[in-house]
């Protein structure tokens, strides 16, 4: 039965770690862990989680997109499972755009990234994929994978004047 766990704040030493390679992905403690982080993604409406978020200093996370009142734009993807990711590349232009965080709870801000990454990761099954992700999803990937080298989404604004507060975000996206 899977549990949700808790999740980290700005502030844990965990949230600035750089995380290490999962070397057993087929253990039924990883695979116990996978569903406990797909629980917790889940029950706290995020569009993605990392493992450092819930205390945990392996290079894992989950990607879960789907339209909300915070993204109305968000595409709908299936729970994904990302493991030991890789960027292979990624395209020149950027673009900034909103995000959010759960260890960063009532903070948005403008942040760059790719419109589009080439990446290589494993499933939970340990199965090799290597995929492109443009867009939206791009931005979640960078985001979570930012999260495993211990980097947040504030450290890339490039302004302080691109934070701001979740209430203030909220009258910012009904304009």
């Amino acid at each position: 039965m899977s549990n949700i766990l808790s999740i980290a704040q700005l502030g844990a030493s965990v949230i600035r770690e750089k995380s290490q390679k999962v070397l057993q992905i087929n253990s039924q403690k990883t695979q116990d862990f996978i569903d406990d982080l797909l629980l917790t993604c889940k029950e706290a409406k995020g569009m993605g989680i990392a493992a450092p978020q819930v205390s945990n200093s392996e290079r894992i996370f989950i990607m879960s997109s789907e339209p909300n009142e915070r993204y109305p734009y968000a595409p709908k993807m299936e729970p994904t499972t990302i493991i030991n990711p890789e960027i292979i590349s990624h395209s020149e232009n950027m673009k900034k755009d909103w995000e959010g965080c759960l260890s960063l709870p009532g903070l948005r801000a403008r942040v760059p990234r790719y419109h589009e990454v080439h990446v290589r990761y494993y499933d939970r099954d340990a199965k090799m994929v290597e995929q492109k992700f443009e867009g939206f999803l791009a931005r979640i990937f960078q985001h979570e994978y930012d999260h495993l080298e211990g980097i947040v989404f504030i450290d890339r604004v490039e302004s302080t004047k691109d934070i701001v507060m979740e209430k203030e975000f909220q009258r910012l996206i009904s304009e």
